[in-house]
């Protein structure tokens, strides 16, 4: 058997990243679709969490939802190969919300 066919060597783990970010203002509709539209651009599963709830931001009322507000903390989470940018961006987001 050849090593290629291998799953332990075949297979590698998808890059993970994650970030908490201290809101400077409410998540109110207009971060939400910024994220939103932001989020769509890569290819990694992405997440947001918030008080114990976890949702997928590329849904501009699933963000909403989640109800941050200024001075909480968001945690956001990537995994895949564009991750590490899907972080970085939608970090920087959160960090500039009005």
């Amino acid at each position: 058997m050849s090593t290629s066919s291998d799953p332990a060597t075949s297979t590698t783990a998808a890059p993970r990243h994650e970030m908490a970010v201290v809101l400077p203002a409410n998540l109110h509709a207009r971060p939400a679709g910024q994220l939103a539209r932001a989020a769509a651009t890569f290819t990694s599963a992405i997440q947001l969490e918030y008080a114990d709830r976890t949702v997928n931001p590329t849904g501009v009322l699933a963000v909403m939802g989640l109800g941050a507000t200024a001075g909480s903390t968001v945690t956001v989470r990537a995994e895949g190969h564009d991750a590490e940018r899907a972080v970085t961006t939608l970090a920087q987001i959160l960090a500039t919300a009005e």
